[in-house]
C-alpha cells in the first residue's frame, strides 16, 4: 500500500467526486446480486462512468482471478464476510476511511469490525446478511418438523432434500444439531460432524449450487433445501408463497457479505464513492432485492425505502430474533480446513 494510495482514499469530498467524473471506467469483482441494473445504473448515471462487473462464485476463485489478473484490474472486491482476512494478508485491500462509512445506522451484530479489521484498520464493510438454514414448500412438508434439523434430513424425507453445494454452512447447521457451537468447531468435532453429514447424503436427492437447488425447490424436483434461506426464495415469493424457510428451533448459521477497494485500484477515490453508495440506504434497499437473490441488509435505514411487502419478504421485523438464535460462520483455520473440506468431498462421494 502506497502512501499515495492512503492519501486519494482519505482525500476530501469535492477532490474525490472531481476525479470520478473524470474517470471512465470501474471494474468490480462480484457475487451476482451485485449485477443488477437496478442496483448498477443509478451510480452509472450520478459519475457518469461505466460499471463493469464480473461474477465469481467461491473465495478461492476471486483470489485465482485477483491473482492472475495485472495490477490495477479491478477495483472493488465484494467477499464473504469470512473471508476477509485473507484478502487483507495477502494485501489485496486499500484501507478505507471509517468517517466516511455510515456504520453507525448498521445492525449492530452486523457491523462485523472482528472481520473487517485489522490492527484498528478498516480493510472492508458488511453490506448484506442473511441464513443459511432450512428453505421448504409448506405445501408439501409438514412445517412443524422443519422447527428440528434432525426430523429435516430423516429417513421421513428420504429423496426429497437438495443440501446446497458449500461445505461450510451445512457443515456449521451439522454442528448446530449435535449442540456444538459454529465458533467451537476443531478436528475433534468432525467426528461428531461426520455422522450427521453421511445422514444428510444419504437422504439428499442432489446436492447442488444457488441457481440448481433453488430451480430443484421451484419445480418440485425436491421439497426441502439444506442451506437455503432467504435469498433461495425470497425472489420466488410472489409467485409460488408456498416456498418458503425458516430458523429451526436448534438455530441456523448466518452469513454477510463485505465490499472493499483494492489496494492496487488505480482509482481509489471512484472505487470508494462506489463502496459508499452500495452501503447507502439507497445502495442497500437495492442490494437487498437484487434479482439474483435477496437478503438483509447491513444499514437498518433501507427499512424507510423498503415497502412493506418487501420488508415482509425479508422478515424485517423478527431480525432481533434471527440475530440472537443464529451462529457465523466456522471460521476454521487453514489445517482445520482442509480436514473440513477433506471430510466434505467423502461426504460428496457416498
Amino acid at each position: 500500500m502506497t502512501k499515495r494510495t492512503v492519501a486519494l482514499l482519505g482525500g476530501t469530498a469535492m477532490w474525490l467526486v472531481g476525479a470520478a467524473a473524470n474517470a471512465q471506467e470501474l471494474n468490480a469483482l462480484v457475487w451476482c446480486d451485485h449485477t443488477d441494473d437496478a442496483l448498477i445504473k443509478p451510480f452509472e448515471e450520478e459519475f457518469g462512468v461505466t460499471v463493469n462487473v464480473r461474477e465469481y462464485e467461491g473465495t478461492g476463485a476471486a483470489l485465482a482471478l485477483l491473482e492472475q489478473s495485472r495490477p490495477g484490474d479491478w477495483d472493488v472486491l465484494v467477499i464473504d464476510g469470512i473471508d476477509v482476512f485473507r484478502a487483507v494478508e495477502s494485501g489485496l485491500l486499500a484501507p478505507l476511511p471509517d468517517d466516511q462509512l455510515p456504520t453507525a445506522d448498521f445492525f449492530p451484530e452486523i457491523v462485523m469490525a472482528e472481520n473487517n479489521t485489522l490492527d484498528g484498520v478498516t480493510y472492508a464493510v458488511t453490506e448484506k446478511f442473511g441464513y443459511n438454514t432450512i428453505s421448504y414448500n409448506s405445501e408439501k412438508v409438514d412445517p412443524a418438523d422443519m422447527q428440528d434439523l434432525s426430523t429435516v434430513w430423516s429417513d421421513k424425507y428420504a429423496e426429497r432434500i437438495s443440501i446446497y453445494d458449500y461445505y461450510l454452512p451445512v457443515m456449521g447447521l451439522a454442528a448446530i444439531a449435535e449442540g456444538v457451537a459454529t465458533a467451537d468447531i476443531d478436528a475433534k468435532s468432525l467426528d461428531t460432524i461426520g455422522p450427521v453429514l453421511s445422514q444428510m447424503r444419504s437422504s439428499a436427492a442432489s446436492v447442488a449450487g444457488v441457481v440448481a437447488a433453488q430451480t430443484a425447490l421451484a419445480t418440485g424436483e425436491v421439497d426441502i433445501v439444506v442451506g437455503g434461506g432467504e435469498w433461495l426464495t425470497a425472489v420466488l415469493a410472489e409467485e409460488q408463497p408456498e416456498l418458503t424457510w425458516t430458523i429451526p428451533d436448534q438455530g441456523a448459521v448466518r452469513w454477510t457479505q463485505s465490499i472493499g477497494v483494492l489496494a492496487d485500484s488505480e482509482q481509489p477515490d471512484l472505487a470508494l464513492e462506489f463502496v459508499k453508495y452500495i452501503v447507502s440506504p439507497e445502495g442497500q434497499a437495492r442490494l437487498a432485492t437484487s434479482a439474483c437473490f435477496w437478503g438483509m441488509p447491513a444499514n437498518s435505514a433501507a427499512g424507510e425505502i423498503l415497502n412493506d411487502d418487501q420488508k415482509s419478504v425479508l422478515r424485517w421485523d423478527d431480525q432481533t430474533d434471527y440475530l440472537a438464535r443464529t451462529q457465523l460462520y466456522p471460521a476454521p483455520d487453514a489445517d482445520l480446513d482442509v480436514e473440513m473440506q477433506d471430510l466434505w468431498l467423502d461426504t460428496l462421494s457416498q
